[in-house]
């Protein structure tokens, strides 16, 4: 039910989406209430322009992306590697026929490097979709045509392939693979996308520690750098406000323990 209803919920929510609906509605409106429909349309029209002009994305990314800083290796021991889906795109790999990734993938690329770094840990991708719709494939299937491009053996990888948001992903790896305690397990997935992952292994019993990639942003809010295109900064607004959006769903909901988990200790 909380899996539909966020999907459902979150169509309409894109603020880009939300703005230009409203700007539509607000023209129609003009037809018969003119200035009520006018000044609708404009709020509209100047959300677009400020949202997609001004920093105000990236500012809200950099907030999520410096909450857990680049992984830095230490020596220490490398028990197993998971890595979250989202960078696939299952309906153009099963159309084309060679795995295609969205801005994500590095994500898979993080996987490879890991996979060489530390040859006695375990690789687990979870991921099954994140689609309502019935999907060509899984995104687990992606990831798998993909290995070879990465170098690393399929029978070197778990796959938990039952998953359809973070909060599954946690829960339903931590059944696969049990971990032990005291093990080290390294979270690979996108640095805006970590503390909402982080408070969801928390939250299923599952320490791990962070490997952020895929950042956005170079960690500097950049107040007076303005986007080269509307189309840029309505990106990383509509990427930013899912995100928080998640934060704070995920809380209420009891997913996980924190509004906006931290780095431990």
């Amino acid at each position: 039910m909380f899996f539909a209803a966020s999907k459902l919920v979150w169509m309409v929510a894109v603020p880009s989406t939300f703005l230009t609906l409203l700007a539509a509605l607000g023209l129609l409106l003009a037809l018969r209430w003119r200035r009520v429909g006018l000044a609708i349309a404009a709020l509209g029209g100047a959300g677009l322009l400020l949202a997609g002009l001004g920093p105000f994305g990236r500012v809200l990314l950099v907030e999520l992306e410096n909450r857990f800083p680049a992984y830095a290796d230490d020596g220490g021991r490398v028990d197993g590697v998971i890595v979250l889906g989202g960078a696939e795109l299952p309906v153009i790999t099963a159309a084309r026929g060679q795995p295609s990734f969205q801005e994500s993938a590095e994500r898979i690329l993080a996987m490879g490097e890991l996979a060489r770094r530390y040859p006695q840990a375990r690789l687990v991708f979870a991921g099954g979709g994140g689609s309502l719709s019935p999907q060509a494939m899984q995104e687990a299937e992606v990831v798998r045509l993909a290995l070879p491009q990465i170098g690393v053996e399929e029978s070197r990888v778990e796959f938990e392939r039952a998953s359809r948001n973070t909060a599954e992903n946690a829960r339903l790896a931590r059944a696969l693979l049990q971990p032990k305690p005291g093990e080290r397990w390294l979270l690979v997935t996108s640095g805006y996308h970590m503390p909402r992952a982080v408070g969801c292994f928390e939250a299923a019993g599952f320490p791990v520690v962070p490997y952020p990639v895929d950042f956005r942003t170079a960690g500097e809010a950049g107040w007076l750098r303005p986007f080269d295109s509307v189309a840029q900064g309505l990106g990383f607004f509509d990427l930013a406000v899912r995100e928080w959006i998640g934060l704070a769903a995920y809380y209420l909901t009891g997913r996980i323990a924190s509004p906006f988990p931290a780095p431990a200790g």
